[in-house]
């Protein structure tokens, strides 16, 4: 996705608390991405990395 100038990925996960894994850094670098959404049925928000954070699903929709 691109966003006010940047490349924003974003990624889905099921799981309750997903952690940084290799794809995701890979994917950042040859996509050369920006940021790295990860997006989760949660309710916390938190950094995994540099450029790279988890979002909730539903905080995410609501804008």
């Amino acid at each position: 996705m691109l966003r006010r100038g940047r490349r924003i990925g974003v990624e889905i996960k099921r799981m309750d608390a997903p952690k940084l894994t290799p794809s995701m850094r890979i994917a950042c670098d040859d996509l050369k991405l920006d940021q790295l959404v990860v997006l989760y049925p949660g309710s916390r928000r938190y950094a995994l990395a540099e450029g790279m954070e988890v979002v909730p699903f539903a905080e995410y929709c609501a804008g």
